[in-house]
């Protein structure tokens, strides 16, 4: 009977094992859900840090709401002067390649941003404008490295690696390696690999703090570029769930206004 009781014993942990193990993609979509939110309003700040450390400072007003299966975000500069009224407008898709559009007040007009400029420079940022809206999940493949510790959140380190080659000029980048925490799955630190596989931008993501609404923000983003020696920091000031913003507001006839 003990041997029995040994053999069950085993068997279920066997079973066990197999039904909570976790797939890399899997962790990836819960990590995204962990940072989800059908509506907000915030202002921030971007400081852009040249070679020598020359600093640069952006004001940026945002909101986001999400309309059937569109989640439309638009971004104002308010500060300083020579960026002030810069709009972008970004729809972002589930399962097809976002739509974004930005208004440049000297040029008085609005332009769409097509996919060869999406993984470039965020306004001279080391962001790029894909950073802005959620990557499609299925644009990628995923696997599991190891685990690691980064800042004494023990994690996973998920290699992100873009489908084709399409998809890579899109992003700007070929692969990704993301530190996702074992605890919570809030994402701490991503690298991003060129096109020939060499490292060449690291981004930390800092200050999270759970919403009321269960969900998690990070209040501070460091990107910094290894090839360059260029950095750039993103802290939030203000942050809100939810927006009394009209759809009619998240339109591109509206970025002149």
């Amino acid at each position: 009977m003990k041997i029995k009781h040994i053999l069950l014993f085993v068997s279920l942990i066997v079973s066990a094992s197999g039904v909570f193990a976790q797939t890399a993609r899997e962790i990836s979509d819960k990590s995204s859900a962990q940072i989800d939110f059908e509506a907000l309003e915030m202002t921030l700040t971007l400081k852009i840090y040249d070679a020598k450390g020359r600093e640069r400072i952006r004001k940026i007003a945002t909101a986001s709401k999400k309309f059937g299966e569109i989640n439309k975000t638009i971004m104002k500069f308010t500060a300083p002067a020579d960026v002030k009224g810069t709009s972008i407008l970004i729809y972002d898709y589930k399962n097809k390649d976002d739509d974004m559009w930005i208004y440049m007040p000297a040029l008085r007009k609005i332009r769409r941003i097509i996919s060869s400029e999406k993984g470039k420079s965020f306004m001279g940022s080391e962001f790029t404008n894909t950073d802005m809206s959620k990557p499609n999940m299925n644009d990628f493949d995923y696997r599991i490295l190891s685990t690691d510790t980064y800042n004494k959140h023990l994690c996973w380190k998920i290699e992100t690696s873009c489908k084709n080659e399409d998809i890579e000029d899109e992003n700007g980048y070929s692969k990704k390696i993301v530190w996702i925490d074992k605890s919570d799955y809030l994402c701490h630190k991503i690298e991003f690999y060129d096109f020939d596989g060499g490292l060449y931008k690291i981004q930390s993501i800092e200050q999270y703090k759970k919403q009321s609404n269960g969900r998690y923000f990070a209040y501070y983003m460091k990107v910094e570029n290894i090839e360059n020696g260029r950095k750039s920091i993103m802290n939030i000031d203000k942050f809100q769930i939810g927006s009394r913003l009209t759809e009619s507001t998240f339109s591109p006839a509206m970025l002149e206004k």
